[in-house]
């Protein structure tokens, strides 16, 4: 019987929960999204595309402010739709660079 994990939980310990609180906040910031909304993202939820705050011009800011909080560079061709279709791909894509910067 293997435990089942919920969306929100920490997999990874402390790292990650700041990542992902960082992330929200940025988000909220970037976007304009409520507390509410920013928390109830789950890593299946959608963003390009499903969030109409999220448009191309927004995808820019988002990323430049991804950037100067987490204190990393995001070249351009590390970014994919993957990283922008889901809150998970966002995450990881913050998750990756956070770890090898």
């Amino acid at each position: 019987m293997t435990a089942q994990v919920s969306p929100q939980s920490d997999e990874t310990g402390p790292a990650r929960s700041k990542i992902d609180s960082t992330l929200r906040a940025i988000l909220r910031d970037v976007l304009g999204l409520s507390e509410e909304r920013a928390a109830e993202l789950t890593p299946d939820s959608g963003l390009f595309g499903h969030l109409p705050e999220l448009d191309s011009q927004a995808v820019a800011d988002l990323l430049t402010e991804m950037e100067d909080r987490f204190d990393i560079i995001i070249e351009d061709d590390e970014v994919d739709g993957d990283h922008l279709e889901t809150y998970g791909g966002l995450l990881a894509l913050a998750e990756a660079k956070t770890v090898t910067s």
